[in-house]
């Protein structure tokens, strides 16, 4: 990234100390705009991804937005796509966003209206009677009407610099509503993957609850025909219950996944219980993905976007404080209708008129001009370092994203090895006990074993997914999508 200092904004000079008659003149004639002309600045995006592997069936290449606007759909769940529409209609956080686009649109409207003429009309009518004792005490009326224009003439381009800014902060806005909704449309669905994974480990723990019930039924005929001790009935006894006490906790997780999903929806709490009753497994990534190079995901992502139109809105403002250097001509004018009498309103001889010139120059303020000019260029040294974080920020999210889609990969086939033998095992473990050739322990340990795995295949399988979402996130993925509000809809 360039240093503030090789920064491709090429700056005039703020202004020399006196002012020539000629530099005057062809200042007054030109209307240049003094400050800094900017010009975006180059990321120095690398040609691929390090995380990158077609192990985890990634592929890199040049893609387009369009690649990225319905991610969502590579899951094959109409449960999820109904409810990425119903987000990006209801949402709160999204209805603050379309509001704030909205200010700045209308904030752009007033910068570029304060660069044209004001006109104002105007009209009194007025009757006096003056003082017997000190004046003939005769009655007097007046009658007035008429039009007051005032131009401010833009000299230096401090307006159109006002001007160039507001037009990047509504821009910046616009961005910042996109990013608002990749983050939303990636909320609903890692809220709606925690939906789908609690039920599944709340289906894998009722089917571990069945299989501990029946393993202490087959104790308690043990016990009953004096094959064992009453220990191993009450270790039965204490491996069912604490069975039993994992579903309310599960439940309880289940039911404010539910709720977080209800409110991203703009909804009350509870409102999605019904949508949600049935049980869907776990969205599952598909076998091969692809994505673009570092240089397009920059280009897709809201944020970077929000940064460098931040970075043009500052360097404009550099421009409208250092106008201030500079004298303002002001021009104004009128023209109406003065009478004595109403019905003489509109002769000839009632018009008015009047032009004045006035030039205004901040010869001496103490260096506040000056101090204000570098208060705007420090926080354009900050645009521009937030500008490169999120550059940074941006590359490191898609590879960690996609270092983590990879291991969990990895991890999760190490898990389904362990799943089979651990079915395996628990299966001969519950034969040799009911030959008596084991210890109640054993099997036990073996139906825990198998019970953990289960559990840990699941979050697995649901973390492959998480991190996917992720992955779309980092990349940009849903502001083009039909989802997305139109400037229709924000103007509405």
């Amino acid at each position: 990234m360039p240093h503030p200092t090789s920064h491709p904004i090429h700056r005039r000079h703020a202004m020399p100390r006196g002012l020539t008659g000629a530099t005057l003149l062809l200042l007054l004639t030109g209307c240049v705009a003094v400050g800094p002309d900017y010009a975006p600045p180059v990321a120095n995006a690398p040609a691929g991804w390090h995380s990158a592997t077609e192990q985890a069936g990634i592929a890199v290449t040049a893609t387009s937005p369009a690649a990225l606007s319905n991610w969502w759909t590579v899951f094959n769940d109409p449960v999820l796509t109904g409810l990425m529409q119903k987000a990006a209609t209801g949402n709160t956080d999204l209805r603050q966003a379309m509001a704030r686009v909205r200010e700045a649109r209308a904030r752009q409207g007033i910068s570029r209206a304060d660069r044209l003429p004001a006109l104002t009309a105007s009209g009194a009518a007025s009757s006096s009677k003056g003082s017997e004792e000190v004046g003939s005490g005769a009655s007097r009326e007046l009658f007035s009407a008429g039009f007051d224009a005032v131009w401010e003439l833009d000299l230096f381009g401090g307006k159109r610099r006002a001007e160039e800014a507001a037009a990047a902060d509504l821009e910046a806005s616009e961005a910042d509503l996109r990013d608002v909704l990749v983050s939303l449309l990636a909320e609903v669905a890692r809220n709606y993957l925690e939906v789908r994974t609690l039920q599944t480990r709340l289906a894998i723990a009722a089917e571990n609850l069945q299989a501990r019930e029946e393993t202490a039924s087959l104790t308690r005929l043990r016990l009953e025909s004096g094959l064992i001790a009453e220990i191993e009935m009450e270790q039965a006894v204490t491996s069912l219950e604490q069975a039993r006490a994992q579903v309310p906790a599960l439940e309880a997780d289940l039911g404010q996944a539910a709720n977080r999903l209800a409110v991203l929806m703009g909804e009350q709490p509870g409102s999605l219980e019904t949508l949600l009753a049935d049980r869907r497994p776990i969205p599952t990534a598909p076998e091969r993905l692809v994505i673009g190079i570092p240089a397009e995901v920059l280009n897709h992502r809201p944020d970077v976007r929000r940064a460098e139109r931040q970075l043009a809105a500052q360097t404009a403002r550099i421009g409208e404080a250092t106008a201030a250097l500079y004298p303002d001509l002001t021009l104004t004018g009128s023209i109406g209708l003065e009478a004595l009498a109403a019905t003489r309103l509109f002769n000839s001889s009632a018009r008015t008129g009047s032009a004045r010139a006035g030039l205004n120059w901040s010869l001496f303020d103490f260096g506040a001009i000056r101090r204000n000019i570098e208060v705007q260029s420090a926080r354009q040294e900050q645009a521009l370092g937030n500008y490169e974080g999120t550059i940074l920020t941006a590359l490191a999210e898609v590879e960690n994203s996609l270092t983590a889609y990879d291991r969990e990969q990895r991890r999760h086939l190490a898990l389904t090895r362990a799943e089979a033998a651990a079915a395996n095992g628990f299966a001969m473990a519950r034969q040799q006990y009911e030959a008596g050739m084991i210890p109640f322990l054993t099997l036990l340990d073996s139906q825990r074993s198998l019970l953990a795995v289960q559990d840990q295949v699941a979050t697995s399988n649901s973390a492959i997914t998480a991190h996917l979402i992720a992955l779309y996130k980092a990349l940009g993925g849903g502001w083009t999508s039909p989802a997305a509000p139109t400037e229709t809809d924000q103007q509405d």
